[in-house]
């Protein structure tokens, strides 16, 4: 009986992962059109379960790129500075006229509670100036999707071959998907009140 079980359940997991048929040709002509984009890769290859860019429409894809780009960009961000301040580094000196120090200001989200209006204010107004005014691309002068360069700034890049470009282009890509769920883990460990950081 138990070989019995144990058969019926092999056949079942062999089953689950057995190719099924498409019930239409269009979805899967759609979903070919983008398989081979920058961020297709194993294990998932082209990975688009809510069916965004079906209709194989490309300015939809373009806008989905520009926003995950953008998106992975500030998460990064995000993360290296919400590990840097907890782990207790912070600047000298005040914040504030008040006399709040740098030192004093919690790491995470507990800073928003404790830096006045005025500083949230500033950061806010800041972070809008940047999206306005820099980190956008400029029509024209864009090589790719997510190019914030728009032919002022250059770092070398354009030194590469176009091979290097790809897997630099990929390498930020992933790396900005692993910091959207890392900010995410790190923002749930904070309201569950666990510490990322062994006590040392």
């Amino acid at each position: 009986m138990m070989k019995l079980a144990v058969f019926a359940s092999v056949l079942a997991s062999a089953a689950a992962f057995a190719p099924t048929q498409s019930s239409s040709r269009v979805s899967v002509a759609t979903n070919m059109a983008f398989r081979d984009e920058l961020g297709a890769q194993p294990p998932l290859g082209f990975f688009d379960p809510l069916g965004l860019v079906k209709d194989g429409d490309q300015a939809t894809f373009d806008r989905l790129r520009y926003v995950e780009i953008k998106h992975g960009r500030i998460a990064m961000l995000a993360v290296a500075g919400y590990l840097t301040t907890e782990a207790g580094y912070r600047l000298p000196g005040n914040i504030d006229y008040s006399g709040l120090k740098f030192a004093d200001v919690p790491g995470g989200f507990k800073a928003l509670d404790t830096i006045n209006d005025a500083g949230v204010l500033q950061i806010v107004a800041f972070i809008g100036f940047l999206e306005l005014a820099f980190m956008k691309e400029v029509e024209g002068k864009s090589e790719f999707v997510g190019d914030f360069r728009n032919g002022f700034i250059d770092f070398g890049w354009d030194s590469f071959d176009d091979a290097t470009k790809m897997k630099k282009r990929a390498i930020e890509l992933n790396q900005g998907r692993a910091a959207q769920m890392g900010i995410l883990a790190l923002m749930v460990h904070e309201k569950l009140g666990v510490s990322i950081l062994p006590d040392l």
